[in-house]
């Protein structure tokens, strides 16, 4: 190609072309509409950069983020390329070059933000200027359902048909229904010329584990690359902080990143992870679209991502410099309780809900793969040519084994309680064990109570993962996180259709040895229900213009959501609701509940009718205002009801006395009140 080979070597450095990029930078340069999927690192920004070079006039640049933007207008400049950026981060002196160059002719690559398409002045200052061609970064970010929609995205299709100039689009993670997204959006329907270049990453290792003790299994997979710069992805900011906390201790060097923080600081923690050698960093996934650090050598994900294609650009950003790079992703069934939840609770119509049903059930297909991860990733993306060798399926095949009768007990026991309840209360009635909630219920006289004592109770957990990761159940959000049956699993249920199950998945889950969880308000089996009664309550007290604890307090909401009253007689032994309140709000709430009746915790029943009791219910209520700090800004924090009623013995107490039960960390955040409370007791 005339002119190409002599700018590739001379401004950039390369004696020739990476597999893919000469067709389409061959393409641009003859001005046609192009969309190229290309992979991480498989050098996307060349493919406009160089063409820019070789064309006459401006090519306008369209990329997400600022610190991308900044870093490649630095690299160009740093070859003698004319480029430059418009953005909110510039100083005077960087705009002012800018347009100096943009009237001199000397810049050849001018690069902006989708936002700044709003402004009604842009058009014309883009046709003034001489854009000869748009070049668009990152297009999936035009996908209105995707995992980086960004909205002014939308505006280029209208730029394109302003300037009657040709397009380049490219992103690395884009399935079949995004890339007809992209081609709607902007190339007007028009197909463009199209390159799909593959999507895989054979320097890539992948693998996945069952959640089990996952702060130790995130540490110990970053203590065997200590040294190595890596990315640990959490569902939450409280988690970024804690884990990377916990980084530190362990004697690495670790900082966190996530939305919350100041704009200066995300600048620094950016700053020192693009500049510092071995330097782990614990995101959300707000960190790293556009991050081009080559030496990545592992991302793990704390948490399930949102979907496979926010899995496979996340891993992405690992090995660009093509060496050998290693991923972890851990999942456990409150992942995809969540994931699903997200999904039902949304506001998509119904036709998106499912398609991102399932997106997830191809995300969790590849959780719960039975054998090479890297064929079922590339399958996803109508890959079908695969070798691998690069997955921990590959290294160590799983053991699997026929899970059709586990199946059928579990999809038994749940159709027999009427599908109204978590994986919990089930596990309790497959392996017979007589709790309150069993008997209250009397089903310990169900067909299927007793019948599943061939496995743990760890072992049926992994059973009922799988369930899920299979999409044969879900959790219901109308009634609050219970498991459904999916029409998936009636073959199975009917006996017409075998499953196959990874045993080494519950080997692992049975293996483990247990540590005592961190205890929330409520049981995990109950936190479903106390985040809908607390979505009441803060719509009623927002209606009536009064603090939510005006309406009931935490400590009624989590008694409500413990003892789940199924008529307005129940509910009106709760604590905290006299017959005012029974008659203004006792209807809305029960109506929430929907007739789900639940006993007082054990513990707290056993103080019934004593002052302790009382002193127990005040004890929960200073827990729950400080279960977020006296700021409500720091890591959830709270005691087990056994420390709570042991707490709520002490007479005579002192702050000596209470740290020994509650434990300095707890005895920091709850010592203070705890004691008032104490004292006001005697």
């Amino acid at each position: 190609m005339s002119g190409a080979a002599p700018l590739l070597k001379d401004v950039f450095g390369f004696d020739g072309f990476r597999p893919g990029q000469e067709e389409i930078v061959e393409a641009v340069t003859a001005g046609e509409n192009v969309l190229a999927i290309m992979p991480t690192g498989g050098g996307k920004s060349l493919c406009f950069q160089l063409p820019a070079l070789m064309r006459e006039g401006v090519t306008v640049v369209i990329s997400p983020l600022i610190a991308l933007m900044r870093d490649q207008v630095r690299a160009l400049q740093e070859v003698g390329v004319g480029a430059g950026a418009l953005t909110s981060g510039n100083t005077p002196e960087e705009t002012d070059a800018v347009w100096e160059g943009l009237e001199a002719g000397t810049l050849k690559l001018l690069y902006m933000a989708p936002e700044r398409l709003a402004a009604g002045s842009v058009m014309g200052m883009l046709k003034r200027v001489g854009v000869r061609m748009i070049a668009v970064d990152e297009a999936h970010c035009v996908s209105q359902w995707g995992h980086d929609f960004r909205p002014d995205y939308l505006r280029i299709g209208e730029l394109k048909r302003a300037l009657d100039v040709p397009l380049a689009a490219f992103t690395a993670t884009a399935d079949t229904e995004t890339q007809a997204e992209i081609v709607q959006k902007l190339f007007g329907g028009t197909p463009p010329r199209a390159f799909l270049r593959g999507f895989d990453r054979p320097n890539i290792h992948l693998m996945f584990a069952a959640k089990n003790s996952p702060r130790n299994q995130i540490l110990n997979f970053a203590a065997a690359r200590r040294g190595q710069s890596g990315i640990v992805y959490c569902g939450t900011r409280a988690k970024t902080e804690g884990i990377a906390r916990a980084l530190n201790d362990a004697g690495q060097t670790a900082i966190h990143y996530h939305g919350g923080m100041e704009a200066e600081d995300r600048r620094i923690a950016e700053r020192r992870f693009q500049q510092e050698d071995g330097l782990i960093v614990a995101a959300t996934v707000a960190f790293g679209m556009g991050i081009d650090k080559p030496d990545i050598r592992w991302v793990a994900h704390a948490d399930l991502p949102k979907s496979i294609e926010s899995y496979y650009q996340e891993i992405g950003r690992a090995g660009r410099d093509g060496a050998p790079a290693e991923t972890l992703t851990l999942f456990g069934p409150e992942d995809i309780r969540l994931r699903r939840t997200q999904i039902d609770e949304g506001l998509a119509p119904p036709e998106r809900r499912s398609a991102d049903h399932a997106r997830l059930n191809a995300l969790l297909g590849l959780a719960e793969a039975l054998d090479c991860r890297r064929k079922t990733l590339l399958g996803y993306f109508d890959e079908s040519e695969v070798t691998c060798g690069r997955c921990d399926l590959c290294d160590n095949p799983v053991d699997t084994f026929d899970g059709t009768t586990a199946v059928r007990k579990a999809l038994s026991a749940m159709l027999r309680t009427e599908e109204w309840f978590g994986a919990g209360h089930l596990i309790d009635i497959l392996l017979g064990n007589e709790t309150d909630k069993v008997k209250q219920r009397g089903h310990q006289s169900l067909p299927t109570y007793g019948v599943g004592t061939e496995y743990s109770k760890p072992e049926w957990q992994a059973v009922f993962r799988q369930m899920m990761g299979r999409d044969l159940i879900r959790p219901d959000p109308a009634r609050h996180g219970a498991l459904r049956m999916t029409d998936a699993a009636l073959p199975i249920l009917r006996d017409e259709a075998k499953i196959t199950l990874r045993r080494d998945s519950i080997k692992a889950a049975g293996s483990a040895t247990r540590r005592p969880a961190v205890k929330a308000m409520v049981s995990d089996e109950d936190a479903p229900l106390l985040s809908a009664l607390k979505a009441k309550r803060r719509g009623l007290a927002e209606a009536a213009k009064v603090p939510a604890y005006i309406i009931f307090t935490d400590r009624t909401l989590i008694e409500m959501a413990e003892t789940r009253p199924a008529n307005l007689d129940q509910m009106a032994g709760v604590s905290g609701i006299g017959a005012k309140k029974l008659e203004s709000y006792g209807a809305a709430f029960l109506e929430v509940i929907n007739g789900e009746a639940e006993v007082m915790h054990p513990r707290r029943r056993k103080l019934v009718g004593r002052d302790a009791g009382t002193i127990y219910d005040q004890l929960l209520e200073k827990q729950a205002e400080l279960s977020r700090g006296a700021m409500g800004t720091e890591k959830p924090l709270s005691c087990s009801a056994s420390v709570l009623a042991k707490v709520a013995q002490m007479y005579n107490a002192d702050a000596e006395g209470l740290t020994r039960v509650l434990g300095e960390r707890r005895a920091e955040r709850f010592g203070a009140a705890f004691l008032d409370v104490l004292r006001d007791a005697d």
